[in-house]
This record gives C-alpha cells, sequence and structure tokens, in this order.
C-alpha cells in the first residue's frame, strides 16, 4: 500500500510539472458572428443575408455576458489561452482523482 501512494504521489508532481509549464489561460468561448459593417456601398448593407463574419470571445461573469472582438489579430491568442483553460481544467481533474485515492488510503 505503501508503494501505491508512492506511486500516485509521483503522478501528483508529474501533475504540478504540468501546471507549471502551463501558460495564461481564458475560460468562455470563442464565436463567430455574421455582422453589418456599416458601410452602405457594401454588400452586408445591400442584402439581409450577406453579413461578414467577426470572431468575438464571450464568457459569463457575474452572471453576465461579456463579448470582446477579436478579429484576425487576436483569434490565434485566445484560441491559446482558451486551450490552456481546458488543460487546466484537466489537469485539475486528474490531480483531484490522483488526491482522493491518496486520501481514501491515508
Amino acid at each position: 500500500m505503501k508503494n501505491q501512494i508512492s506511486e500516485w504521489k509521483q503522478q501528483l508532481k508529474n501533475e504540478l510539472k504540468k501546471l507549471r509549464k502551463l501558460g495564461p489561460a481564458m475560460r468562455g468561448s470563442i464565436v463567430l458572428l455574421k455582422v453589418n459593417c456599416g458601410n452602405k456601398k457594401c454588400n452586408c448593407y445591400k442584402k439581409k443575408n450577406a453579413k461578414h463574419p467577426a470572431y468575438y470571445f464571450s464568457v459569463n461573469m457575474n452572471k453576465k455576458t461579456k463579448l470582446i472582438y477579436l478579429g484576425k489579430r487576436r483569434l490565434n491568442l485566445a484560441r491559446e489561452y482558451n486551450n490552456n483553460y481546458y488543460r487546466l481544467w484537466d489537469i485539475l481533474n486528474n490531480m483531484t482523482e490522483i488526491a482522493m485515492k491518496i486520501v481514501k488510503m491515508s
């Protein structure tokens, strides 16, 4: 049993190493909205179904949905931060599972 607990503790250390390597994280979703640009000469102004794709980051904070415009320039950075959030969540779930085993056997 001590051998098993030592192995689990090593697994926890490995998860902590992954956590330390993780960069900034951002909870939320990347959404694609169709918008009018406002230019009266543009097709999106003249036709109802000819709207431009626009990327936003959406997150619910304090019971309110917040949106920030990403555009193409900030899209990859937002994706990276959002992916880090999901990696963080996976690491935390793994750590919880391992820690529960250790606590149960101690």
